[in-house]
């Protein structure tokens, strides 16, 4: 079993409505998509999401990583035992930079594609080649948590009791605004008293305003604080975290090996927010979740905003096989993408829950149609 192409696409995936947070606007995602054909017939698909203010590269610098990522381990014939050997070896080298992390969306979106094919190849799904490989039980469904982004305080509230009544368990709330106060506030009326919170301010204090921000924000009984600083300021959250007094996650700054073992090494933050395109796919997200491990650090399964059902897809099989990952974010499909990719809709059901894929690879159906009329550009790589 060999690869026999790699095709890559630049695709601009709509999505139903603006999404902000402190970071960032958008109304649309550029998305880098691969699809790989092996020797026997095999398609698979994958997807990674380019975000400038996290891991550096924008859709221009990903589309061009794409032609110097070392892909000469692929074309090894290929087993059952040796999916995750040849997957580590998929690197972009000194292009990664510093912190290892530049390009990572390249590197995940080939890497799924080869999954999911391999997938096929084998006749089966994506979770049971990472439990072959990492010795984890897998579960059957995966509950995600809901997300509050508005401003608007009936929509907090309308939204919050939504999720209360549906029974979810968990919800983040994005914060970083002047009027954070009242946005818990009313998301606490609207959620109620025994669902989990959290917050996430996307970088949007400054390390001498952190102490105070969630200061103000703690009578809400938040669980923890997700990147409070810029990444430049990570280094202070050393002498801060006592003073915050709220477990601290890292988001925009952990996105690499490299950054998880700055962050042990120097007691940064309690948490890691993992988030499969932001670190590089499945392989490099493993990595990180052991380091959490090692360390007793807690970490949990993130996603990228408008990410299409083939990261969707990628997110619940790696969730299924995390069962002590303390939230789990994604498959907000029908929510959020104007243009479905694939013909089955992964979007998660009442209280979040939503049921392990069980098909062989990725477990989708990617529409060829589809991804031709979101279609920007496209080459081969392979």
């Amino acid at each position: 079993m060999r690869v026999r192409s790699l095709h890559l696409i630049h695709a601009r995936i709509p999505l139903k409505r603006t999404i902000r947070h402190a970071s960032h606007s958008r109304q649309s995602n550029d998305t880098l998509l691969v699809r790989c054909e092996l020797d026997d017939g095999s398609i698979g698909w994958g997807e990674g999401l380019p975000r400038s203010y996290v891991t550096g590269e924008t859709i221009d610098q990903a589309w061009e990583l794409a032609d110097v990522i070392n892909l000469q381990a692929t074309q090894s014939r290929m087993d059952e035992s040796s999916v995750w050997s040849v997957l580590n070896e998929i690197s972009l080298g000194a292009a990664a930079g510093p912190r290892g992390c530049f390009g990572n969306s390249v590197r995940c979106a080939i890497e799924l594609a080869l999954l999911d094919a391999w997938g096929r190849h084998l006749q089966r799904p994506v979770w049971k080649l990472i439990r072959a490989g990492f010795d984890t039980p897998a579960a059957e469904r995966v509950q995600y948590v809901g997300v509050l982004t508005s401003t608007k305080s009936w929509k907090i509230y309308l939204l919050g009791s939504i999720f209360r009544l549906h029974g979810f368990q968990q919800c983040k709330v994005k914060v970083g605004h002047p009027n954070d106060f009242r946005i818990l506030r009313w998301a606490r009326r609207g959620l109620g008293s025994k669902i989990t919170v959290r917050v996430d301010a996307n970088e949007a204090w400054s390390a001498a305003e952190v102490v105070r921000h969630v200061a103000s924000l703690k009578e809400f009984d938040i669980a923890s604080v997700e990147q409070p600083v810029r990444h430049a300021e990570v280094q202070q959250l050393r002498c801060l975290r006592d003073e915050v007094g709220i477990p601290i996650m890292l988001d925009e700054s952990l996105c690499s090996v490299v950054d998880a073992q700055a962050a042990i090494s120097q007691e940064f933050c309690d948490l890691f927010n993992i988030r499969i395109s932001k670190c590089g796919g499945i392989a490099e997200s493993l990595k990180l979740v052991q380091l959490a491990r090692e360390a007793g650090l807690g970490y949990q399964l993130g996603c990228l905003v408008g990410e299409t059902a083939i990261l969707s897809a990628a997110g619940r099989h790696l969730a299924v096989c995390l069962p002590d990952a303390v939230a789990v974010e994604g498959s907000y499909d029908r929510y959020l993408v104007r243009h479905r990719l694939a013909k089955e809709d992964l979007t998660f059901g009442r209280g979040g829950w939503a049921p392990r894929l069980d098909v062989a690879g990725l477990g989708i159906t990617v529409v060829d149609k589809q991804v031709k009329k979101m279609t920007v550009r496209e080459k081969q790589i392979l």
